[in-house]
């Protein structure tokens, strides 16, 4: 029970943080004031927490960790690379291209990690 609550909700944030994402890099490239909305500043962290508890207690229930599992290795990394990527997308790229560069380059890393929690597979566009 505790495991089906945990992945539904796992499940749920990553559907809001996708959206949330990709809502603020269009709002990104048109130069939109609503980036700058109070709001968008504090609901994406507040989710993100809650997306980055749930899997950790998802890893704990299953008993597979980061830097044990291959696959829970490269979610990890991947992830350090899509908040590197989001960071430079939404606040740090120094050109309007270079934003649109690293949105686009993280939301190819989202994609990654999506299909190696589904394959349970590091590598899983092989084979």
């Amino acid at each position: 029970m505790a495991y089906l609550i945990l992945k539904n909700l796992h499940l749920t944030t990553i559907a809001i943080t996708l959206t949330l994402f990709v809502l603020r890099g269009i709002w990104m490239m048109a130069g939109s004031p609503l980036l700058q909305a109070r709001w968008v500043r504090i609901v994406p962290h507040v989710n993100d927490s809650l997306l980055l508890a749930s899997g950790i207690g998802l890893a704990v229930l299953i008993r597979q960790y980061p830097l044990t599992h291959g696959w829970l290795t490269a979610k990890f990394f991947a992830l350090i690379a899509y908040i590197v990527l989001g960071t430079i997308a939404l606040k740090r790229g120094r050109t309007r291209g270079q934003r649109i560069s690293a949105w686009f380059a993280a939301l190819l890393v989202f994609g990654y990690m999506a299909a190696v929690a589904r394959a349970h597979d590091p590598f899983p566009f092989i084979g």
